[in-house]
This record gives C-alpha cells, structure tokens and sequence, in this order.
C-alpha cells in the first residue's frame, strides 16, 4: 500500500543566513534540497519526507496523555520474564522465530561528513537482508511489547519525546534492557523548520539532555519530528553531540507497511514505528502490530538488525 507524500518543508530565513555565516555554500534564494546536505558517499539516504499523513505537525499528539503502565504510578513492571523458551515465538502468532541478523560490519557505514554535521539517511548502505526497526514518541506504554520483544529478541531503536513519554522512562529502560537503545525525538515534538536555531538546539539538545539522565548513556542519534529539518536543524543537532539523524524508507501503519517508494523493503531500510495504543490504531495493540511487522519482514526473507551497528 503506497502513499505519496509532499515533503512540506519550509524555508528559514534565518537558517540560510545560519548557513552564509558558516560557508558552508553561497547564499540562495531558497533552502537546499535535502539531500545536498547528506555526507558525500551516503548512498541511498532518504529524501526529505514530513511523515505528516495523520495531519498537521503537533495534531496528532495535541490533548493525548501518555498511558502508563497498569498500577496506576507509570512505573515500569518488574515482573516482565526474561527467560524465554524456543516456542516462545508461536505466543505472537509466528510460524517461526524471527532469524538472527549476520555479524554487525567493521565499520559504520553511515558516518558524518568532513563538515561534522551529523550524516542523515534513511537507508543504510548494506548488502545484508536486514532492515532497521525505530519506534517514536512513547505515547503508549504496552506491558506486553515488553514480553515480545524478549521473547523474539527484536531489537529496536527508541526515540522519545518527553511529551510523549509523560516524563515517566520506567517503562523504556525494561526495554533498554533487553539491548535497545533509547534516543531523542525533542522535547515537545515540534516541526524544527518552524523554530530558529536557538528554538531548535534547546528542544534537541534538552531532550538529549534528559534521555542521557534517565539512562545513563547520552544518544548520538536524533530524529526530528516528522522527519523535517533545515540547516539550522544539522547545526544544532552538531552541538548537541549529534552523529546521525536517521529518516525512515517504511512506515508501519496498523494497516501494515507503506513505502515512501516501490512497494517492497530493500536491504538497510530503517523502517518508522510508534509507541501507540488501540485507541490510536483502530483497536490494534501494540503487539498485534508489531507482529504484523515481523511477519512480513520474514515473508520478505529479511531480518531486523540492530540500527546503532552501522549508523
């Protein structure tokens, strides 16, 4: 199921007199197109989509409260098992487990430019049948995905909105846990394009800030919200600590896949998920979705790698 999305993204005064300064081009008349600001060698990075298709920036997540974990404090469950045995697959509806990736590559391939501005991509360059699994916000805290992901041993990569996640981790860190990390999506999920550099490297660099107190590790990823960013974005994201802002290829919806082009995954795919409840996803949990997903990742004859191993 393809959609076609406009990209929506909108010039900054203010980010290109951002860019004159620095000399990192001649002043145009209008903002670059992304992919001029993409490290030289980053094959396939993606183009430079909004992820608006729920509706305007910020109309998705206005007047939705975070949902914690039952027990009413929103703290995390101590009592998710750990141990899983071989069948435990068959729990979430699988006819067999999810493979394990091959061994991570020597070296990232996708690195930051000479410039020092974080590389973006939303593929990454690899001949290895594995795709990326990134999932936003933290709208919805689902003790079940807990169970799941250990017992399919999924690994992921976490981007967290304070906003979203209520100021409550407890419920990441069990999932950080099992080896995923966690990584800044800004503090209240603003479009960056909307917001000069002081407006933008507070929201980046804050929410960094706080994923770095809460689990003890400060990210060198970041994902800007609805995938929009201007130069004034890359700088920010820099002085944040910053390597790599990484994009999506697929978008998994309660309704399954949709591809910002082809109709199928291709290796090195980062494909964007959310922490999203039935209320958002037309009854769907959390899992129901999630295993929708590995279903057809397998069906595909690919497997999900860890995103941090080349990125």
């Amino acid at each position: 199921m393809r959609r076609t999305r406009r990209s929506g993204r909108r010039s900054s005064a203010a980010a290109i007199a951002a860019v004159c300064l620095l000399a990192l081009t001649a002043c145009a008349d209008a903002a670059r197109p992304t992919e001029e600001w993409f490290p030289q060698g980053a094959e396939e990075s993606a183009a430079p989509g909004d992820g608006r298709a729920d509706g305007k920036p910020g109309a998705r997540h206005a007047g939705r409260t975070p949902r914690a974990l039952p027990g009413g404090d929103g703290t995390a469950r101590k009592d998710v098992p750990r141990a899983t045995g071989p069948g435990a697959y068959r729990r979430w509806g699988l006819d067999r487990p999810l493979a394990a990736p091959p061994a991570p590559p020597a070296s990232r391939p996708v690195r930051p430019g000479d410039s020092g501005l974080p590389a973006v991509a939303g593929r990454v360059p690899t001949r290895d049948k594995v795709v990326f699994l990134t999932i936003d916000d933290g709208w919805d805290k689902d003790p079940g995905f807990i169970r799941m992901a250990a017992d399919l041993r999924l690994p992921f990569s976490m981007f967290l909105s304070d906003s979203a996640a209520g100021g409550d981790y407890g419920y990441f860190e069990e999932l950080r846990r099992l080896g995923n990390s966690v990584h800044g999506h800004t503090l209240t999920h603003p479009d960056l394009t909307s917001l000069p550099y002081a407006g933008q490297r507070r929201q980046i660099c804050r929410q960094q800030e706080r994923v770095a107190g809460a689990f003890g590790v400060r990210p060198t990823l970041f994902r800007p919200p609805y995938g929009t960013y201007d130069a004034a974005t890359l700088r920010a994201a820099a002085s944040c600590g910053v390597r790599a802002m990484p994009l999506w290829r697929a978008d998994m919806k309660a309704s399954g896949l949709e591809y910002r082009s082809g109709d199928r995954l291709r290796p090195g795919d980062i494909v964007l998920a959310h922490f999203r409840g039935p209320e958002q996803q037309g009854g769907r949990t959390m899992t129901d979705v999630m295993a929708e997903f590995v279903r057809e990742v397998q069906r595909q004859g690919f497997t999900v790698a860890r995103l941090e191993d080349y990125m």
